[in-house]
């Protein structure tokens, strides 16, 4: 499975759990604009009383305005729900990344990685960064053994990443370098998994 699929897979998990907390979310975004919008009229009526002796003409504008600021508050609450839902989803499948880079299945995981990267390349010799985590199991002896089987020197270098998990690597003089942390192959990701995500919790809408 590549790094797209599996985060893709673990996005699609990730929707699931959203989607009723979208409902609820907007369900409520709505009925707030409604009251809102309700309140409005409300005072867009007492107005119109209290202008009602200045001119027919003057009242109406009143209560049309007063109308279409709140279509504008309701419009911008709907939005902000929406927003605070795809970044739910995006904290959730980051969530599951973490978990995921924990487990035993990723250590395979990068180790596949490395070597299809590592082909991809076709260098004789790279060096690879990975975070402090990585570091600890993924030791030179590890690498030596890819090392043989690719015909291409793996090396680890002493500075760690900030990052989930994944790696980075370069040629020994910098000229080819290449992201493959899981944060950029997520971020990579986003403006895909954002439409998806918009099909999803607001089909109605669509």
């Amino acid at each position: 499975m590549s790094i797209k699929d599996g985060l893709l897979a673990i996005a699609n998990e990730v929707l699931a759990d959203v989607q009723k907390e979208a409902e609820a979310l907007v369900l409520t975004a709505k009925n707030d604009a409604k009251e809102a919008l309700k309140t409005a009229k409300e005072q867009a009526d007492k107005n119109y009383q209290t202008v009602i002796n200045q001119g027919a003409a003057k009242a109406e504008a009143e209560k049309r305005r007063i109308a279409s600021l709140t279509e504008v508050e309701m419009r911008n609450c709907l939005l902000q729900a929406k927003e605070e839902l795809v970044d739910a989803a995006f904290k959730k499948a980051l969530d599951r990344l973490k978990e995921f880079v924990s487990s035993e299945e990723y250590h395979r995981y990068l180790l596949k990685l490395i070597r299809e990267v590592a082909k991809g390349l076709s260098q004789e010799s790279l060096v690879i960064q990975v975070n402090a985590k990585d570091k600890v199991w993924l030791t030179e002896e590890e690498l030596s053994s890819l090392s043989k089987k690719l015909n291409c020197k793996l090396k680890i270098i002493d500075t760690t990443g900030d990052f989930i998990g994944g790696f980075k690597t370069q040629t020994l003089d910098g000229k080819i370098t290449y992201d493959s942390t899981i944060d950029n192959k997520f971020n990579e990701l986003k403006p895909q998994l954002r439409v998806e995500l918009a099909k999803i919790l607001f089909k109605e809408e669509s």
